[in-house]
């Protein structure tokens, strides 16, 4: 039995489907007062659980051999509810723990450069002291981001903006192929501690050129500043538009973690692991961009 943490998010309710289409028995863990209705067609099982509780969590864990956690937040989620389906997998008895992982390699992001990802270095520490078989997904960066989330390619002007260098070679992996990798490796009685895959290394000439095949129209590269200058514009953006608490994606959240891409921090170590589940395809670079409607 697999259980995902997250099941009701984007990534965590794609990993419960692909489990579910691989045949393996898939349990989805949801709060008491979650709504999870759209899960009961998909996962073999639904259980619920107090995620303030280890031991409520604890007895949801049951008969499980491996916990995926797909949780999504800053603190209170990544340190504190994660922190505690941790505890709940040791006092378990569960052998396997996929944490929160998928991103680019935050070890070897600098301290205080992405709160987000500082947030998964954080655990990392608590996790590796557990005693539990940790096996980590790290993708790049979401290659969906590319249609809005990171507005690098400015249709208006036909050009992909930058900061720094464009032949800076970067990370990125679409949310579903992320999912479909993460369903193999939860199934993967072998995997080492670290995963690490990449759909695409493109640079911002790489997606000028993609861009350019995909609208039939030449786009070019501009650049906009140097990396100090966006290391600025962050910490103006943080000050003057700080965005709610809880507020997981803000605008200079976005800058942080383009920065960090930019400036070569997080860059997947090789040889990459795509080759790890031969029926794994790839979504390609150009595939994700045909489906920007901007």
């Amino acid at each position: 039995m697999i259980i995902v943490a997250g099941a009701t998010g984007d990534l965590g309710g794609r990993i419960v489907r692909e489990l579910a289409g691989l045949g393996a028995p898939v349990a989805a863990l949801v709060r008491t007062e979650s709504s999870a209705r759209h899960l009961e067609g998909m996962a073999s099982q639904v259980r619920y659980a107090d995620f303030d509780d280890v031991d409520s969590i604890a007895r949801a864990l049951n008969g499980v051999h491996c916990v995926v956690s797909a949780l999504s937040g800053l603190e209170p989620v990544i340190l504190g509810a994660q922190g505690r389906l941790l505890d709940a997998a040791v006092k378990a008895g569960v052998p396997r723990f996929i944490p929160s992982d998928y991103a680019i390699d935050f070890r070897q992001v600098p301290q205080g450069s992405n709160r987000n990802l500082n947030l998964r270095s954080a655990f990392l520490q608590r996790a590796e002291s557990s005693g539990l078989r940790l096996t980590s997904v790290l993708n790049g960066a979401f290659m969906d981001m590319l249609t809005g989330t990171i507005p690098i390619v400015q249709h208006s002007i036909r050009r992909v903006i930058y900061w720094g260098s464009a032949d800076q070679p970067m990370d990125f992996t679409t949310i579903a192929d992320t999912a479909r990798f993460t369903a193999h490796a939860a199934m993967d009685p072998d995997t080492p501690r670290w995963l690490r895959i990449s759909g695409a290394r493109v640079t911002v000439r790489d997606i000028a050129a993609a861009t350019s095949r995909v609208r039939g129209r030449s786009y070019g590269i501009l650049p906009v500043g140097t990396l100090g200058t966006l290391g600025l514009t962050i910490r103006l953006a943080r000050l003057f538009a700080p965005g709610t608490p809880d507020d997981l994606y803000p605008a200079w959240q976005g800058m942080q973690y383009l920065r960090n891409l930019l400036a070569g921090e997080g860059l997947l170590a090789t040889p990459l692991d795509n080759e790890r589940y031969p029926s794994m395809t790839w979504t390609s670079l150009e595939a994700v961009l045909r489906q920007d409607t901007r």
